[in-house]
Formats: C-alpha cells, structure tokens, sequence
C-alpha cells in the first residue's frame, strides 16, 4: 500500500491503483505547529484537496501547547482537542493515525477512546451542513457495521449547530431502531473537554451542539442490541 506523504496533489490515482490508498499534499497538522494554519483551512480542504482523493492529514493533536517541550515558546496550535476529534469524521482518511505522544493521550483517555472507536472507511457518508471556510458538519457510517459517527468543526469563530439524526437507519416495518449515543465530546476551552453519554437515540432525535473558537464536536453511536 502507498500513503504519499509530501506529494503531489493526486488526482484520482486510487480510482486506476487501488493500493494508492492516500497522500498528504496540502498543508497538513504540523503546519498547525508552525503557526502557518489558521482555523479555517480544515474546513476548506473538503471543498479543495479532498476533491482529488483522500488525504493524510494526521489529527488527533491533544497537545496544543510548545511550551510543553520546549519551555518559552509562545507559539501554540490554533485547535481544540474536540476539532481534532471531529477531524477523524469531517475528513476522508482510510489511513488514519494518532499524531499525539502517547503521554499526552493518557491525560485524555475518554477523548482517546473515540480514536480508537472510530472507523477508517465508510459504507455511507452524508455532509449534513458546509460552508467553506466557515464550518463543516459531516455523519459515516462505519464500513460493515451499523455504527455511526458525527464530527464538526468550525473556523475561528464560535457557533452552534443542531444535528438532525433523521439519517440514522430505521428498523424494519418502520418501526425506530434506538441507537446508544457511546460518545459526545464537545470543547468549551483549550483543554478543558465536556464528555457526556446519552442512553437512547433515534431517527427523531435532534441535539444543539456548541462549539468554541477553532473547535468542534464529535459523537460515536452504536445501536442497542
């Protein structure tokens, strides 16, 4: 398999080689280290580079201070652990990874389990709501599963969005087929993350979801057997 990092942009490659699995070729998180990624530029990926394929855009940055390592640097990642989060659903990556170091995964370990929960490819994908440079909003459902994943983020400026869960599956004879919310990790500042479980979810359901500056939100669902 071929992850072309520092590429080239790609266009269409994977559809003639299906090994050509992925590709960086825009600027991707380190960038955010380099203070040369302002807020909105994940949000207008989708409508740029993600149209020639997937790209390897390596989120899942829990840490967003230099300081950390190396002591008076002020320079620090314009995200939110949530964005990061909601980066894994929000963008097409079949290789996914962690960027994080594993110390700083285990400060967050609830934030931790929706990358481990979350799914690498999709059987459906429906982008609820996008603006480019703005906001994105997007639900896949897990490749041979019946679970479902939302992510959303948002550019340097606050906003709420309700989610409309009318994409969720319906049971047989229309009956609801009640789905258990896993996961809803919402950011109010840098670090500090809201984590909540609700026990039932269905195709009726609609929840109001607020994100701060560079933030974002991300939710796991998994149907109740």
């Amino acid at each position: 398999m071929v992850n072309s990092h520092e590429s080239v942009r790609p266009g269409g490659e994977s559809r003639t080689y299906p090994n050509y699995i992925s590709a960086e070729a825009a600027r991707g998180t380190e960038y955010e280290a380099f203070a040369g990624n302002n807020p909105d530029h994940q949000t207008i990926l989708p409508f740029t580079r993600w149209m020639g394929g997937s790209m390897d855009y390596t989120p899942g940055i829990f840490q967003t201070k230099l300081d950390y390592y190396f002591p008076g640097d002020k320079r620090f990642v314009k995200t939110t652990l949530a964005k990061q989060l909601g980066l894994y659903v929000t963008m097409y990556m079949p290789l996914q990874m962690a960027a994080d170091l594993p110390e700083n995964y285990a400060k967050h370990m609830d934030a931790f389990q929706f990358i481990k929960d979350v799914a690498a490819d999709w059987d459906d994908t429906k982008i609820l709501s996008a603006e480019p440079g703005d906001y994105v909003v997007t639900a896949r459902k897990a490749k041979g599963t019946e679970n479902w994943f939302v992510g959303g983020i948002t550019d340097e400026n606050k906003r709420e969005y309700t989610v409309d869960f009318s994409f969720l599956d319906k049971g047989k004879n229309t009956k609801q087929r009640f789905m258990k919310m896993e996961k809803m990790l919402i950011i109010s500042t840098i670090l500090k993350v809201i984590i909540s479980t609700k026990k039932q979810i269905t195709s009726k359901s609609k929840i109001n979801f607020k994100m701060a500056r560079s933030g974002g939100f991300a939710v796991s669902i998994k149907p109740v057997k």
